[in-house]
């Protein structure tokens, strides 16, 4: 898995438009707080438990068409839950998976907000609420 500053993964994505965006967040996180333009959503965690999708995998693997060398860049919160994501990935044999680091609202600041430091909104990439 290789890890990509979000700049970098917009670049990426703009060089490789083959290339599937996932947004693993829950679906709160993704409709409520936002998503990058043209993220998919594919949740790796949800419900009151947090309990892991166990369908994650074939659901991404729909969404590539099939295909596990097209490329896979995945996006969470900060970061974390999409280097879980992209190692499943990995074990099921996707051999392109890139990590955005910081994810969409970065680390938490000083005063525990985030997207005031680094991530996808900080570094002002498209995005939107649906």
């Amino acid at each position: 898995m290789e890890h990509l500053l979000p700049t970098q993964a917009w670049d990426l994505l703009q060089r490789e438009p083959e290339a599937l965006f996932i947004d693993c967040r829950t679906d709160a996180e993704f409709f409520f707080v936002g998503h990058p333009v043209g993220a998919m959503h594919a949740a790796l965690y949800d419900g009151p438990e947090w309990d892991t999708n166990p369908h994650f995998v074939s659901e991404v693997r729909k969404l590539s068409g099939q295909s596990p060398e097209r490329p896979v860049v995945l996006i969470c919160r900060s970061g974390r839950r999409s280097v879980e994501a992209g190692n499943l990935l990995e074990d099921a044999g996707f051999t392109r998976v890139y990590n955005v680091l910081h994810g969409f609202e970065g680390d938490l600041d000083d005063e525990h907000r985030r997207s005031t430091r680094n991530g996808w909104r900080f570094d002002g990439l498209p995005w939107e609420q649906t």
